[in-house]
């Protein structure tokens, strides 16, 4: 975290937090977030910047995200009534909760807070700033919400970011995983139910027909296999596959999937 600039100069600091940091790391899987847009004009005018910003770098542009949006807002109020920046004040949630706690779901997430007494020196000031730069051109990142609130003659902002991950269905990560497996060679066979005992670790699982190899895996992503998976499906050796999905204690704020393998010759 850093702090430039006082005496209603254009302050900022910046936070980051990552996947990485609970072990898993992990491209975020590209999809459409709900339709939102921003609430008023500056805060359109800080988000038309930012994708300004990606797109003369060649970066896809990011979708506005409502419940980043709404996180920001709340922490844009915490900012303004305390007249500072920091990214978690007395009482408040961390970053990654009260993120998850606005209905987010993500593998990795960022945020940059800011005063100014000018709407545009928000955004020329995280510009040149480089972690909050950073974070503006973060390639994996997809999605932001921003919030800005005036209080006297100083505006408050901040801007939230996050590599989101649309929520699954057991059955659709379990789609999901059969047909990058089938693309690697697999066809679907053996017992669904086995395989969802399996992912739940139920005691005695007595399979139908035994397979030739178990597996388990966790991950924020469900547009590739692991590499060691996606060698094994790849590699001839195996013809049919039994994918099954289960819950995943909540533990940490950051998205993650559970599933279980079955694989037959």
């Amino acid at each position: 975290m850093s702090g430039l600039w006082h005496h209603r100069a254009p302050r900022l600091i910046a936070a980051f937090l990552l996947a990485a940091l609970v072990g898993l790391w992990f491209a975020p899987r590209a999809f459409s977030l709900p339709a939102g847009h921003p609430g008023n004009s500056a805060e359109q005018m800080l988000f038309d910047a930012v994708n300004r910003e990606r797109s003369a770098m060649g970066l896809s542009e990011l979708a506005w995200d409502t419940a980043l949006a709404n996180a920001a807002r709340l922490h844009t109020t915490l900012l303004a009534e305390n007249d500072a920046l920091s990214h978690r004040f007395n009482g408040e949630a961390d970053l990654q909760t009260r993120l998850r706690m606005a209905g987010a779901s993500f593998s990795r997430v960022a945020e940059n807070v800011a005063e100014a007494p000018e709407v545009a020196a928000l955004h020329i000031a995280w510009m040149n700033s480089p972690p909050h730069r950073a974070n503006i051109l973060d390639p994996h990142i997809n999605a932001i919400g921003i919030a800005i609130e005036r209080r006297g003659s100083q505006f408050f902002a901040t801007q939230d970011f996050s590599a989101s991950v649309r929520p699954l269905s057991k059955e659709e990560q379990e789609r999901q995983v059969m047909r990058l497996l089938e693309l690697g060679g697999l066809a679907s066979g053996g017992s669904l139910d086995d395989a969802r005992k399996s992912c739940d670790q139920t005691p005695r699982v007595f399979y139908g027909a035994q397979p030739a190899a178990i597996l388990h895996f966790e991950t924020s992503d469900l547009s590739r296999l692991p590499s060691d998976l996606e060698r094994m499906a790849s590699s001839g050796r195996l013809g049919r596959a039994a994918v099954g999905a289960c819950e995943v204690p909540t533990v940490t704020p950051f998205a993650r999937f559970r599933l279980a393998l079955l694989l037959y010759p």
